[in-house]
């Protein structure tokens, strides 16, 4: 039995909630095109015959701007400490530009087995592949470095393969069962986020949280209570839209996801909520839950 935790970490929108969801065939990490959409630390824990491994995604790791940024960055450095591995994810399709050497720059810190996993392989030609790898092993000495298609599947089941050459460790740190540390309310409120980032696109701002309020079950199917916050009221007016007409299509959407993960069926009442952060700033970081973290 072998064991271990890994971190994936690099700059925001490489796709690292794409190749957590791929490598654990569940979707436990939101996605979308936006950067910085992964805003916790979130686990998923892969399981097979002989084998546990605890990954750990985080927010995309950049020079910040604001302070979100930083808090952001501060949750990721914070796992490169506690982890057996570190794996730098960049995208393939990109030219290799200052966000990626900031990331190298914290990795020439660490004293761990640092791999690069290059994304996005289905993008570009073979020999462009080849180019695109050399030009990193010339910036940093990383232990192993795979390519792969984390939406396509291709060659993630090889990663597994190096990564278990490397765990230290020969305890389960969860039952067989468990996929994520996750609770069930933050799955909700994240599968929701990801909807209101899809459908708003660049009209509301990464401040945007969801509260799930409370969870009932009866027999197979959930009740399910949520709130979206936002800190302005122009941003609630979107939210909602034209006689409710974009609150609905996010239910709708949720539902779905929802559904298709706990396998029930799901009744969904979705409230949106002003919270000015400029006001009291404490309340709105402790409702978007970076209150605790700040504090660390």
């Amino acid at each position: 039995m072998k064991s271990g935790f890994v971190s994936f970490i690099g700059r925001p929108n490489v796709g690292k909630s794409t190749l957590l969801n791929s490598i654990l065939g569940k979707r436990v990490a939101i996605t979308s095109d936006k950067p910085q959409t992964t805003r916790n630390m979130i686990q998923g824990i892969y399981n097979d015959n002989d084998t546990q491994i605890v990954f750990v995604d985080t927010p995309g790791i950049h020079k910040p701007q604001n302070k979100l940024g930083k808090v952001l960055n501060k949750q990721a450095y914070f796992t490169i400490n506690d982890v057996d591995i570190v794996i730098m994810v960049v995208d393939i399709t990109e030219k290799i530009g200052t966000g990626d050497k900031f990331v190298i720059d914290i990795l020439k810190n660490i004293d761990k087995p640092v791999f690069l996993v290059i994304n996005k392989i289905d993008k570009l030609q073979r020999e462009e592949i080849l180019k695109k790898i050399d030009e990193y092993q010339k910036l940093y000495d990383f232990a192993e470095i795979v390519p792969v298609s984390a939406r396509k599947k291709d060659n993630v089941d090889r990663l597994i393969e190096v990564i278990k050459k490397y765990l230290p460790d020969s305890i389960k740190y969860f039952d067989d069962n468990t996929i994520t540390n996750s609770s069930p309310s933050f799955i909700i409120s994240e599968f929701i986020r990801e909807k209101v980032l899809d459908l708003t696109e660049e009209e509301v701002p990464h401040s945007v949280t969801c509260i799930v309020e409370d969870i009932t079950e009866e027999e197979n199917i959930l009740n399910i209570s949520a709130t979206i916050v936002v800190d302005r009221e122009n941003l609630k007016k979107i939210i909602i839209g034209k006689n409710g007409s974009m609150i609905k299509e996010i239910g709708i959407r949720s539902r779905k996801d929802i559904e298709e993960y706990f396998g029930k069926k799901v009744y969904l009442d979705l409230f949106v909520k002003v919270v000015p952060k400029w006001r009291d700033k404490e309340k709105f970081l402790n409702m978007i839950g970076y209150k605790d973290f700040l504090n660390k």
